[in-house]
């Protein structure tokens, strides 16, 4: 007989939107004093001296309604925008929540000291992901050892493929392309699945019934 789905874990997208905008220490505050967020979801980029902050666009045009990219921008700059640095977002969040942490854009050698000084050399309570395969063989390289997710748009045989020849732990996968069929493809190659990203709450307990260890989540899917 089996039992209840096991509740998969609260990331907080981006942190919590609701309260602060996203990507910010505000928000990655506000979505941590939230008792039913299991942790935080992030991006990461690069500043015009190669320091890891958070942010997901490519430019600073919607969030930060400035002009530029990051990585054209130094680091006083970028804060004076409310860009926090990943090590800040890593101290205020402490060793206990789960993260998961994307890379996006090109990949920016500082952010794996910044990690092990958090979270240890075994990468604890954390995964790397990212949609570039690329990025990930990167990380390979650089830590080999480190959890890693490959971020997808479905469960499709050959994105389980490339998942398991980058040697991931599992996938973040757009929770629209989950389902049955996807989770067992996904469980004989010994992967596990994560979603993005959920806001309600029905949604988020139809994938836990399909066990998904993870959900990526925003508004009222993130309250529990």
């Amino acid at each position: 007989m089996t039992g209840p789905p096991r509740r998969a874990l609260r990331l907080a997208h981006r942190g919590d939107w609701r309260a602060a905008p996203e990507n910010t220490l505000a928000a990655m505050r506000a979505a941590l004093a939230n008792p039913a967020c299991d942790g935080l979801e992030l991006d990461v980029r690069g500043s015009r001296e190669g320091i890891p902050i958070l942010l997901h666009d490519p430019t600073l045009d919607r969030v930060q309604r400035q002009p530029g990219r990051p990585e054209e921008r130094p680091i006083s700059e970028l804060a004076e925008a409310g860009i926090p640095t990943l090590a800040d977002v890593l101290a205020a969040a402490g060793p206990r929540p789960f993260l998961d942490v994307e890379l996006k854009g090109a990949p920016v050698p500082d952010v794996i000291p910044v990690l092990e000084a958090a979270r240890g050399t075994a990468l604890a309570r954390a995964v790397v992901s990212s949609f570039e395969a690329e990025t990930i063989a990167w990380v390979v390289d650089q830590r080999p050892g480190w959890p890693r997710w490959l971020n997808a748009m479905d469960l499709a045989p050959s994105t389980l493929r490339l998942a398991s020849e980058l040697a991931c732990r599992g996938l973040s996968v757009d929770w629209h392309a989950i389902d049955t069929a996807g989770m067992a493809r996904a469980a004989s190659m010994g992967l596990e699945v994560a979603a993005w990203t959920v806001r309600r709450r029905a949604t988020a307990a139809r994938l836990e019934g399909l066990g998904v260890v993870a959900i990526c989540a925003e508004a009222a899917a993130l309250d529990g």
